[in-house]
């Protein structure tokens, strides 16, 4: 016994230890492995890039989003660099590779996408990039500045195309969930009828007239600037147009594009012949819905050309007043997945689902949840912002 003791002990002596870099190697490799399955199944980390949904969210409110409260997608494209959404930081490559591609999983969540919830998902015009230009929407290029000539893009811009869940990340308020009747007269939303829900810090864009005194005050006490090169033109909260309406001798009134009359370009489905619509007066659609069919024609056919081609993988041509799908002339349509209605809070100063439409089911990556970290750098409150660390986006918006 003693023998057998000596040497089991002898053995273990004569094992090498680990090097220092070995043990170093070890523990980032198991950090990383955790981490990226943190991000793909629990929740991610999110930054509010631009203005569009103020006053509810801020620029530079930082997000944690859950995965788990629609259920983790399964990533479409599994060949890629761990914690690195689509581009690599400093050297600007591709971050991935569609060698390997999976179709759209995902895993029971605690609930489902529900209306007025905040959400992060792909950008759905984000399929196709121009890289010289990536802050800009590709079809919106290729339709004002090309006149649809893809030919004469190509050869004068690098483009590149990217997956489903590699186009750039999204976050808007869900206002219209699939089956929905939405309807948007005279900048107010309507949902089935009936007026959607207000939010005190969502911002349209109001004009205001009149000498009182009290109104300069309001605008420095809440630090409120006119629209730059529009003078008495403000970008205003809900429930500062309100404040602002009390005051004697102040005129507020937001500022409405009227029906029928087209006074911007983009603005979806990109067909001023059939849809007069601006982002003041739009529809009334119906959301497409998961086995529902639609009757189609060539006066319907703007509305449903990306769903059927790009987002649910058709052949679709459209010939001699015909409509042609996977070789075959079609009169109806019947949609294979649901498709959400998405919009900023700040709702003049928002690209969102009027300019660029439907959002497919399996765009959506996950609930914006709470904000742990927050901070201003321009104008008095320069700084952290203390008051918002740690609220869950439902608090905030109230």
């Amino acid at each position: 016994m003693a023998l057998l003791q000596k040497k089991n002990k002898e053995n273990k002596d004569t094992k090498k230890k680990k090097p220092v870099w070995r043990e170093w190697l070890d523990a980032g490799v198991f950090a990383i492995v955790a981490a990226t399955l943190i991000r793909t199944f629990v929740f991610e980390a999110y930054t509010i890039p631009t203005g569009s949904m103020e006053g509810s969210m801020l620029v530079n409110d930082y997000l944690f989003v859950s995965k788990l409260s629609y259920g983790p997608r399964i990533p479409m494209t599994p060949l890629a660099v761990p914690l690195v959404h689509n581009t690599m930081p400093f050297t600007g490559g591709v971050s991935y590779t569609q060698a390997v591609q999976w179709g759209y999983h995902r895993i029971p969540g605690f609930g489902h996408v529900e209306r007025n919830d905040v959400v992060v998902f792909n950008y759905p015009a984000g399929d196709t990039v121009v890289v010289d230009r990536p802050a800009d929407d590709y079809y919106s290029i290729l339709r004002d500045e090309f006149g649809n000539d893809r030919e004469a893009l190509y050869n004068s811009h690098k483009i590149i195309a990217r997956p489903v869940d590699k186009t750039e990340n999204y976050i808007k308020r869900c206002v219209g969930l699939p089956g929905d009747k939405l309807e948007v007269r005279d900048g107010i939303l309507y949902i089935n009828d009936r007026p959607g829900q207000r939010f005190p810090h969502q911002k349209l864009w109001y004009s205001i007239k009149g000498q009182a005194p009290g109104i300069a005050a309001y605008m420095d006490e809440n630090e409120i600037e006119a629209v730059q090169g529009l003078n008495g033109i403000y970008f205003l909260e809900n429930v500062q147009a309100e404040e602002l309406s009390k005051i004697a001798g102040a005129e507020v009134k937001p500022i409405i594009y009227p029906k029928g009359v087209i006074t911007e370009l983009g603005v979806f489905p990109h067909d001023t012949t059939n849809f007069k619509f601006n982002r003041d007066n739009f529809g009334p659609i119906v959301l497409p819905k998961e086995g529902v069919t639609v009757q189609l024609n060539a006066q319907n056919i703007a509305l449903y050309r990306r769903i059927i081609r790009n987002y649910e993988l058709n052949k679709l041509e459209e010939k001699d007043g015909k409509i042609f799908i996977n070789d075959k002339e079609a009169t109806s349509y019947t949609f294979k997945m649901d498709y959400y209605w998405m919009m900023g809070d700040n709702r003049d100063n928002s690209l969102d689902s009027r300019y660029w439409g439907f959002v497919p089911v399996d765009h959506v990556v996950g609930k914006a949840w709470f904000v742990w970290f927050s901070y201003h750098k321009e104008g008095m409150s320069h700084g952290i912002r203390w008051k918002r660390l740690f609220h869950s986006v439902h608090s905030l918006e109230q």
